[in-house]
């Protein structure tokens, strides 16, 4: 394979050609470093923009931008990586903001929530629209913290690439590695951007080998850095070795001279090993000291797809027709609530009527807006491949799919029923419904009150808002204590929205202890019958219900149904729905702690009715004779065990173990990481509650540690007997 390194000066006139064949990264940056001296290191992009006022664009310069000019792309990594730095800085440089906004400060454009300015963080994904040398750049800054992992999901479903911010001095970390196999779920081309590259301990070598090792890409060099740590100065262009393809046009046009080949045949087959996502080009920078900065925008308009680069099935079903999705909803206290769309095709215009496929209803949308954080600007129309900011529309939620109307819904339809008797193996024909987000379930709990009975009702109306906006956030009753319990993703999750709740509805609740959200199984087969006889009015209600439940053998959340063979037709097509909801009832609760069962297959055997009985009275009767059965059965509880990666000096690392050993942990690995140490393993989630306090403690605030739900394990019989009699006489549990 040809490898052809070329350096260029900031701006781009050449200075040096090296040609090289399979020469390490190493003895690059050593001739560089002989170099030093001559090279400016610098980018000459004329005036900083930002500092005159005529300077600063309009986002009205270009409402509808030719769609190959379009770039919907998202910023994801571990927390502290420097995804809003390097935000912040991308707005300066593209003229939209005057001045460089700072996280340490509270005052940058994409963090605008209190609890983000206060906390350092970012907790809610921001959209930024932008323009950068002609292109239209819809960008999204995503929360790093395990906490909102859903929040990066719901936007990467939208993106059509995305930029992975690293540390440079740690290389790929624990949320690295979930928001790039989130990436690698929704088929996302990537660039890299080695941030912080001025930090102590940085290290271009040993982050590019954690992105080959840990992440299984192969990098694409696309620049290297002038000195690291307290040297870095720059970063110089060079361009590495791309495909065959590339390879044989270099070979046969241009193999007596490589300085004449054209800058663009160079881009043209980056942008397209990029998308083919065969590697993954990567640059490198400090966006807190404004080096590398625009290098990485023209990277993006470069290297990174078009929304007509994607591959999008379903839209030959719509052909020009309305079809867009709806990622994330907001409530704003003017406008009520705020309806962020993907359009994947036709156009959106204020007082527009669409159809919800997900609801069956239709909605007009009053006002249509372009996002700028907490900033909108009017427009009057947006078409496909933007992302837009509606306002009117009260009961769309994240995921729903939205076209102009019922007929062209079914116009879609048609076309794909079409498609899928021509091609069986098309599995997209069973819906025209667009991929949603999948929710996680909730690992924490605990019960939230209001500060008076008469405020119930503003903190009911406050939920279904947090709800609406947050669908990682559940809430359900209490049915003995009627008590609202409150179910999240984390610690921080259930601290920042009980801290929403107080500011932005201005309601001082009450959160009861936060507990851990377990799980029940069972261990052996158990059938049961039972008799529901009921007269309401004149009317007789009564089933009689014979049915077998089981453990799987597969883990599944939700129970396995199966149907006996003798179980006819007729009571199917009239009774399957109760059936079925009356068996989902029965498995929210379990006998042990109250808490949802998994890994069941329940069997109906018999199911006998009186002539009018009412489905709800036969529901009712197949949760009952449910509940008797997982009595029955020889029961065990289900942990959440967690991964746990926590980052630690040498002289520190005996006492974070043996902490972790009391803890019931188990290390799997430790690993080196220049000076400092990473314990990886799988701790249970409910000895790790207030760890952040202890390992600050046990460390003098010097380390760091991720987490993130593995799965759920079956406590030994002396924990879960422990368990159940810390649990007797208390709450019951959700």
């Amino acid at each position: 394979m040809l490898m052809n390194f070329r350096i260029f000066t900031v701006n781009h006139h050449k200075i040096s050609s090296l040609h090289m064949n399979n020469m390490c990264c190493c003895k690059i940056i050593a001739s560089l470093k002989r170099l030093k001296p001559h090279i400016p290191v610098g980018r000459n992009y004329g005036s900083l923009p930002g500092l005159i006022e005529n300077d600063i664009k309009s986002l009205r310069s270009i409402i509808n931008p030719p769609i190959a000019k379009i770039r919907n792309i998202g910023i994801m990594a571990h927390i502290d990586a420097g995804k809003t730095t390097t935000t912040e800085r991308i707005l300066y440089y593209s003229g939209y903001t005057r001045s460089l906004g700072d996280v340490d400060d509270g005052d940058t454009v994409t963090d605008f929530m209190a609890q983000e300015r206060e906390r350092g963080i970012t907790i809610q994904s921001a959209a930024v629209t932008f323009d950068w040398k002609g292109y239209r750049i819809n960008l999204i800054d995503t929360p790093g913290h395990v906490d909102f992992t859903l929040e990066v999901e719901r936007c990467l479903r939208v993106l059509d690439g995305a930029v992975a911010v690293f540390d440079a001095s740690a290389g790929v970390e624990a949320q690295t590695l979930t928001v790039w196999r989130q990436a690698d779920k929704h088929k996302i081309p990537r660039i890299c951007f080695l941030n912080k590259m001025d930090k102590t301990g940085a290290s271009f070598n040993y982050s590019v080998e954690t992105i080959r090792e840990k992440l299984k890409a192969k990098p694409l060099l696309l620049q290297l850095p002038v000195g690291e740590a307290k040297t870095f100065r720059g970063v110089v262009d060079v361009v590495a070795d791309l495909d065959d393809e590339f390879a044989g046009f270099v070979l046969e046009e241009f193999s007596e001279n490589f300085d004449s080949l054209p800058a663009e045949k160079l881009q043209t087959a980056i942008h397209r090993v990029t998308l083919a996502q065969t590697a993954v080009p990567v640059l490198c920078g400090s966006a807190l000291k404004n080096k590398g900065v625009q290098p990485l925008l023209d990277a993006i308009t470069m290297y990174l797809p078009s929304p007509e680069e994607r591959n999008y099935e379903f839209l030959q079903w719509y052909k020009d027709d309305l079809c867009a999705l709806a990622f994330k909803v907001l409530h704003d206290k003017q406008r009520g609530p705020l309806v962020f769309m993907r359009i994947y095709s036709g156009t959106i215009k204020p007082q527009l009527a669409i159809h919800n496929i997900n609801g069956n209803y239709t909605e007009r949308i009053s006002r249509l807006l372009l996002p700028f954080a907490d900033q909108h600007i009017e427009i009057p129309s947006l078409t496909a491949g933007n992302i837009a900011l509606t306002v009117g529309l009260k009961r769309t939620v994240t995921g729903d799919t939205i076209v102009s109307s019922k007929s062209s819904a079914l116009a879609a339809a048609r076309r794909a029923k079409r498609k899928g008797e021509k091609d069986r193996k098309n599995r997209e024909v069973e819906t025209l419904l667009l991929a949603g987000v999948e929710v996680p379930e909730p690992v924490f709990f605990c019960t939230i009150e209001p500060p008076s009975v008469a405020k119930q009702p503003d903190l009911d109306h406050a939920l279904k808002c947090l709800q609406r906006e947050d669908p990682s956030l559940k809430v359900r009753l209490d049915p003995d204590s009627g008590q609202t319990v409150l179910c999240g993703m984390g610690e921080l999750h259930i601290e920042i929205i009980h801290d929403r709740i107080k500011r932005e509805y201005g309601l001082d609740t009450y959160l009861g202890p936060l507990q851990v959200a377990y799980r029940e199984t069972i261990l052996s087969a158990v059938r049961a019958t039972d008799t529901l006889d009921k007269t309401l009015g004149d009317k007789r209600h009564l089933v009689t219900v014979d049915l077998e439940v089981k453990p799987t053998q597969s883990s599944s959340v939700t129970p396995v149904i199966e149907y006996a063979e003798d179980i006819s037709e007729d009571i199917l097509k009239t009774s399957q729905e109760a059936i079925e909801n009356g068996i989902h009832m029965a498995c929210l609760q379990g006998p042990l702690l109250g808490s949802p069962i998994q890994d069941v297959t329940v069997t109906l055997h018999s199911l006998i009715t009186h002539p009018g009985t009412s489905t709800t009275m036969i529901s009712a009767c197949v949760s009952r004779c449910i509940q008797k059965a997982l009595k029955k059965a020889d029961k065990q509880v289900l942990e959440p065990l967690m991964n746990l990666e926590v980052t630690v000096t040498r002289e520190y690392l005996s006492p974070v173990l043996a902490d972790l050993a009391q803890r019931r942990g188990n290390i799997r690995e430790i690993q080196t990481r220049q000076d400092n140490r990473v314990v990886i393993g799988f701790v249970p989630l409910a000895e790790i509650m207030g760890y952040s306090t202890v390992l600050r403690t046990l460390t003098s605030g010097s380390a760091t540690f991720a987490l993130e739900l593995s799965t759920y394990q079956a406590m030994n019989p002396q924990d879960q007997r422990t368990l159940l009699n810390q649990r007797s006489g208390s709450t019951k549990v959700f």
